[in-house]
């Protein structure tokens, strides 16, 4: 479901998603007329500066994040040093000069963190019209395996592929790997295939 203008309505409503292509085509669920609309773009994977500090050590690292997600302090998120991946909490956010408690990744210069015992793995998740980005505090020895479901970000996820920070993607159904090992999943809403 996306809520868009219905050209016959005049109003933005809710449409179910009929088909995707080069357009979507969608049915309003107000008076049921079915039109096009051009797909929405996917957002950006933006690298960000992080500062993350261990003990009395701080190393600058960086974070994916996409550009239109928010980053607040508190935050719990992946830090990537060289070829290492650290669970960090966030506990500063530079937007130019100024320093805030929440601002868009498209606007943040530095982000300062601190080490936290876990670590954070990150996922993209397709979830039929888009894809949104979901992170998972987890052990480093927790396995994750492909073809399996679990919850991550709090929603029911079934994986498809895992980018591994020291190989190659795995596809294969039962193929497997430790959080540590993970880069970053791809996959489903439970209850969606993929097309």
């Amino acid at each position: 479901m996306i809520d868009i203008v219905c050209p016959v309505c005049k109003e933005e409503c809710e449409h179910q998603v009929l088909r995707e292509a080069a357009e979507l085509v969608v049915q309003c669920s107000e008076c049921g007329q079915v039109h096009r609309v051009p797909r929405p773009p996917e957002p950006e994977i933006l690298t960000i500066k992080a500062i993350v500090s261990q003990e009395t050590e701080s190393t600058v690292c960086s974070v994916e994040m996409f550009d239109d997600e928010t980053v607040s302090i508190g935050d719990r998120i992946a830090a990537e040093c060289g070829d290492e991946v650290f669970g960090v909490e966030v506990t500063g956010i530079e937007v130019g000069p100024k320093r805030v408690r929440k601002a868009a990744a498209s606007e943040v210069t530095t982000i300062w963190t601190r080490g936290i015992e876990q670590v954070v793995v990150k996922a993209s998740v397709h979830t039929g019209r888009t894809t949104i980005p979901l992170y998972q505090a987890a052990d480093g020895e927790d396995e994750f395996i492909v073809g399996e479901t679990y919850t991550l970000g709090g929603r029911r996820v079934r994986i498809s592929h895992i980018k591994l920070r020291d190989g190659p993607v795995i596809r294969k159904e039962g193929w497997k790997t430790f959080a540590r090992r993970v880069k970053r999943i791809y996959g489903y809403l439970e209850g969606r295939t993929r097309r």
